[in-house]
Formats: C-alpha cells, sequence, structure tokens
C-alpha cells in the first residue's frame, strides 16, 4: 500500500518508521525545503520512551538531550530569586528517565532512523485531494498529481491537509489566550546546562526563560504573552517581522536580559510564534485520511505532552493498520479507540494545570515564585498510564 504522510517534523517520520517496517510505500511531503530548524525544548516522557527503544533511538535521543542540571528564577535587576536542581520549568522533574530534547534534534533522529526506502518530498505541500472508492488522488503545490491508498495528516496545529479534507481551522482550534515565541541566541550568559527565568510583573506579559542546549554552544529563549485577540488575526495577517515587533512592543521596557534578547530576536532565523491552543475533532480520520499528533489532537504546550502523545499515536496508527491487514476502516476506528482517552485526559489535565498556574500566578509575588507550581503528580502518573500493544 502507498501512504502519503504530511509533515516531517515528529509525527510524520515516526509513523513513516513503522509504516516502512510493515512493508508500505511511504512517501513524507514537507513544506519547507529542508528539516524546518529551531523550535521548542520539547519531551519525551513515558510510554514513549518505550516507542524510541522499540525504534532503536532511544539511546541516540537520550545523548542528544538538553542535560539540564536545574533552573534558576530572577528579578528584573538578574537577582536570584530561587534555584533548583530537582526540576526545570522545561523539563519537569529531572529524577525521572524523561528526554527534554530540541525539536529539530529529535526530527533529524527519527528521519535518519527510517532509512532509504522512506521517500521525502522537501518544498513541496498538498494543494488539493480527491478521495475515491479505492484511492485518493492528491495534488502537490509543485504541480504534479500521484495517487495512494491513504493520506495522513501529521502537518501540526494548522494543518493545511486537514483544512482540505475537514474544513476551516476555525472549527477545530481552541485557544488558550496565550501566544509563545522561541529563538537561538549565542549563549552569552554563560549558562552551563541551566535554566533561567525571569518573571514580568506585567499582567500579560509573562517574562523570558533561556536555557544552554547543544552543550552550552549556544541557547534558546522563550517568551510569551497572553491576549485575547484570535489567533486567525495575530497569526493570519501578520508576518514574521511583525510578529517580532509585537513581541518587542510587549515587552518594552522589562528588566533583567530582556532588551539584549530582542536585539539577537531581530536576526533570528529560526523565530518561531504560535497561539497556544489545542485541537479537538470529533473524529481523527475521513475516508482515507487520517489525522495524526497536533493534526488531530494538539494539547498544546500547557501539556507537556505533544511529542508524546505524536509519537505514540504514530507506533498505534501504523500498528492497527498491520493488525487489520491495510483495511483503513478497521484500523483508523481501531487507532482512535485505543488513544481517545488517554488524549482526552491529557488536554484536561492542560487545562487544569493552566488555570492552576494562573491562580498560583495571581496570588504570588514574584519572590515567591516556586517551579514546583508547574507540575503535580495527577500529571506524571497520566504520563506513565498508557500500555503499549504488541502489534
Amino acid at each position: 500500500m502507498r501512504v502519503l504522510i504530511s509533515g516531517a517534523s515528529v509525527a510524520g517520520p515516526a509513523l513513516a518508521y513503522w509504516l516502512d517496517r510493515y512493508g508500505y510505500e511511504v512517501t513524507v511531503v514537507e513544506r519547507g525545503a529542508r528539516l524546518r530548524p529551531g523550535g521548542q525544548a520539547i519531551d519525551v516522557r513515558g510510554t514513549a520512551l518505550e516507542v524510541c527503544e522499540r525504534m532503536g533511538v532511544l539511546e541516540e535521543v537520550r545523548a542528544h538531550s538538553t542535560g539540564l542540571r536545574g533552573m534558576s528564577t530572577v528579578d528584573e535587576d538578574g537577582k536570584e530569586l530561587s534555584s533548583t536542581t530537582e526540576r526545570t520549568m522545561s523539563g519537569g522533574q529531572l529524577d525521572r528517565p524523561d528526554v527534554e530534547i530540541l525539536r529539530d534534534d529529535l526530527a533529524t533522529i527519527l528521519v535518519g532512523a527510517g532509512g532509504k526506502n522512506i521517500e521525502y518530498l522537501f518544498d513541496d505541500s498538498i494543494a488539493a485531494l480527491a478521495q475515491g472508492p479505492d484511492e485518493v488522488a492528491v495534488t502537490f503545490r509543485s504541480g504534479v498529481s500521484r495517487t495512494f491508498d491513504l493520506v495522513v495528516a501529521a502537518d501540526g496545529v494548522h494543518s493545511s491537509t486537514r483544512g482540505l479534507v475537514f474544513g476551516p481551522e476555525e472549527s477545530f482550534l481552541r485557544p488558550l489566550g496565550s501566544y509563545l515565541a522561541v529563538w537561538t541566541v549565542p549563549n552569552y550568559l554563560g549558562l552551563d546546562r541551566w535554566q533561567v527565568a525571569y518573571l514580568t510583573k506585567d499582567s500579560s506579559a509573562w517574562g523570558a526563560m533561556v536555557m544552554s542546549v547543544r552543550g552550552n554552544s549556544e541557547a534558546r529563549v522563550f517568551v510569551g504573552f497572553d491576549s485575547d485577540e484570535p489567533p486567525a488575526r495575530i497569526l493570519g495577517e501578520r508576518t514574521s517581522s511583525e510578529h517580532k515587533q509585537l513581541i518587542a512592543e510587549r515587552y518594552a521596557g522589562a528588566g533583567w536580559e530582556v532588551p539584549r534578547l530582542l536585539e539577537y530576536m531581530w536576526g533570528a532565523p529560526d523565530f518561531h510564534f504560535d497561539a497556544v491552543a489545542q485541537i479537538h475533532m470529533d473524529s481523527w480520520s475521513r475516508g482515507r485520511v487520517a489525522l495524526l499528533g497536533d493534526a488531530g489532537y494538539c494539547g498544546s504546550p500547557a501539556s507537556g505532552q505533544g511529542t508524546s502523545m505524536a509519537l505514540i499515536g504514530a507506533y498505534v496508527l501504523a500498528g492497527e493498520l498491520k493488525a487489520a491487514g491495510g483495511d483503513h476502516t478497521t484500523a483508523f476506528a481501531a487507532y482512535e479507540r485505543e488513544l481517545r482517552e488517554f488524549v482526552t485526559a491529557n488536554q484536561n489535565l492542560a487545562l487544569e494545570n493552566r488555570e492552576r498556574m494562573e491562580a498560583e500566578a495571581a496570588g504570588t509575588g514574584q519572590d515567591e515564585f516556586a517551579p514546583e507550581d508547574f507540575y503535580v503528580e495527577d500529571f506524571y502518573k497520566l504520563v506513565d498510564s498508557l500500555t503499549l500493544k504488541d502489534y
């Protein structure tokens, strides 16, 4: 069977790996001219670690871990307010086997693991598709037309493939009222596998978090702000330069190292800006097209589980196709039945944790901030709750 996967970040290459191993003919189309650089530090947790182990990439994933030793918080003058070696804001508890890794590093590992039999089409995307009784006719943005037995949308929260099959994004996107920006800077602060967070006293701008990455050779910056303005207006009507200007305006007058971090932002080629949002679908498939990862069930960065759900989803979707002998109707239903409860619980917990953090932030001063406020026991119970089937 011929399967076309849209998206070459995490979910797409992971699914390609498993389908190739099960004898499928796999093509991955990616809008970018190459694997997209930059992005957040993401987490592989719980059951997703077992998926990586079954793929034979866990050792390499661990080798590319951010390796953070802890974190501290500072005030606007750089004075340290708190410090811990037990957890980090981005990665959670450090005494767990979970792995924090840069998104682009994980994507590179997954693509490499797939091998040479998987076809990658870069600088292209699906422009149109038409489902027939036995195949899907696909027209690419490049003008090329081909047919496939199945199509899987793994192209993220703003999936254009999902839009072609299920309709406009506004029907499924649930904004959480926040926006997040990430970019790379030199490690001029001399951070040694360390994370520093500066929380503003502004009611909407969160502050800045900086962490050393890639053996302390560089650092990633995370800033965000709250806004009730809809994503369609902020994301759809502004260019990257305008998004940078928006961040600069929101953080005008901010203390600590923010002015210098903003200077680096203007020239950052990997600047990424997006809404903090979830995707909720009544069904993860329609005909011969299925949704995977953020395209079908984004939990938002607030969940801390987006990457893990993508890896687990890829394993289950491929496994159910194998178990059903390629019968997509049976396989897609089993895929959703296997994961729906787990996904819903992660999305709900993300909303609960966000509400808890907002309440705590409103009731505490900056000098009282404690990193443990961001993590709860229920979260880790959920992370470890799913048992993988053997396919």
